[in-house]
């Protein structure tokens, strides 16, 4: 990213009294298939998206145990999923998408990752998963794909229905901005290397973001034991997590530590400023990978 111009960016949304109301996305399950085709680019291993991914596979590594069975609310076309579960083989991973052209893409994106298996389903309503069946919810970046407030709540709900009492949590998601200028500065400031259609569709994620407030009332009924964690200034990402369940061991450092250096120079680096913006909130990293 642009530092000194996202810092000031930043500076002024920590200054600003301003509310900007919530945009909802033109679709809440994305349809378009240009726009689709630009998501799952950006998220490929090569692809703009594959350092935030990486970040978020290793801050849910902590939360699963061996043998769990892992719910991913809103899997899309797996990208992330597929990086979580190569980070922990010897658990289970369901992924739930409503878009069927999406779990199709999943199929794709997931060849040679054996251990999830993907349903069709809405994560306001999961009519076919059992009370307390699940060692794991997890859900990144599909929050503010959901309509309004009363779906964030019937999504919460749900989530802890099908989650054991012991059970570990992680949510990550936008936050919403105050200032609509600082929104077009994220989602333009890759613009050079990112496809047209996901500079669309990024911005029109940060607009339909729930706000930090919004966000943090619906997870209330998680109790206290589940922290909120947001980048300093302004909640570009905020994150709720469950406490961690495990110690990584080594072997899963290491392989954390691969997958790491598969990363190109440049996605390294976007890794580490992501790690070092995050931990300023609080929010560290589980292992060293160097």
């Amino acid at each position: 990213m642009s530092g000194p111009t996202m810092l000031a960016h930043l500076i002024l949304e920590r200054l600003s009294w301003n509310v900007l109301p919530r945009v909802p996305e033109p679709e809440q399950i994305m349809l378009d298939p240009v726009q689709n085709a630009a998501f799952i680019e950006a998220g490929r291993q090569d692809g703009i998206l594959a350092s935030i991914y990486f970040y978020q596979a290793l801050q849910i590594t902590p939360i699963v145990r061996e043998g769990d069975r892992v719910l991913d609310l809103a899997c899309g076309p797996a990208n992330q999923l597929a990086q979580i579960a190569r980070l922990n083989p010897r658990s289970h991973f369901v992924g739930l998408d409503a878009s069927a052209h999406m779990l199709e893409q999943a199929r794709t994106t997931l060849s040679g990752v054996g251990n999830v298996e993907l349903v069709s389903g809405d994560m306001t309503r999961l009519a076919n998963i059992e009370d307390a069946s699940m060692d794991c919810v997890i859900c990144t970046m599909s929050l503010h794909h959901l309509p309004d407030l009363a779906a964030l709540s019937c999504t919460m709900r749900e989530a802890r229905r099908v989650l054991k009492r012991d059970g570990g949590l992680y949510f990550v998601d936008f936050g919403r901005f105050k200032r609509a200028g600082t929104q077009h500065f994220f989602s333009q400031d890759r613009r050079d290397s990112q496809p047209e259609p996901f500079t669309q569709d990024y911005l029109n994620s940060l607009r339909a973001a729930f706000s930090l407030k919004e966000l943090s009332n619906a997870a209330t009924l998680f109790g206290p034991e589940v922290k909120r964690y947001s980048t300093p200034l302004a909640p570009f990402m905020v994150v709720f997590k469950s406490p961690a369940r495990r110690e990584l061991d080594a072997a899963t450092q290491q392989l954390a530590r691969e997958l790491y250096g598969r990363l190109s120079t440049a996605q390294k680096k976007d890794f580490q400023d992501f790690a070092r913006w995050f931990r300023a909130g609080g929010h560290s990293l589980p292992c060293a990978l160097t």
